[in-house]
């Protein structure tokens, strides 16, 4: 994790992830991302509810990666390393139910 405005970086491992898919409007589709972090030690501790949101496309698209606390945007962004173990845990796992659910046009 990066928080805005610092230079110091913190590199979690990301463990146990787990999504949950809601198709918001007609463009966007949100995927909240929980996860575990394998070495705690890199959660900063101001933080204490942290989860990924992923803005996507009815294509399947990631247009963007949002670090929420308890549900809403903070100081912290994830780095470079942390995006890739979140987008591959959803071009593996998530996207095919995502573009399963969108076509469908189910709502959760």
């Amino acid at each position: 994790m990066i928080q805005y405005g610092s230079v110091d970086v913190k590199e979690m491992q990301l463990i146990r992830l787990r999504a949950s898919i809601d198709l918001r409007d007609e463009q966007w589709i949100d995927v909240e991302i929980r996860f575990g972090v394998g070495n705690a030690d890199t959660i900063p501790d101001d933080v204490t509810g942290l989860t990924a949101l992923l803005i996507c496309t009815y294509s399947g698209g990631v247009a963007q990666i949002v670090p929420q606390d308890g549900g809403i945007d903070c100081e912290y962004q994830f780095t470079p390393g942390e995006k890739e173990q979140l987008l591959a845990f959803y071009e593996l796992q998530v996207k095919p139910q995502l573009l399963e659910k969108a076509g469908s046009g189910a709502r959760s």
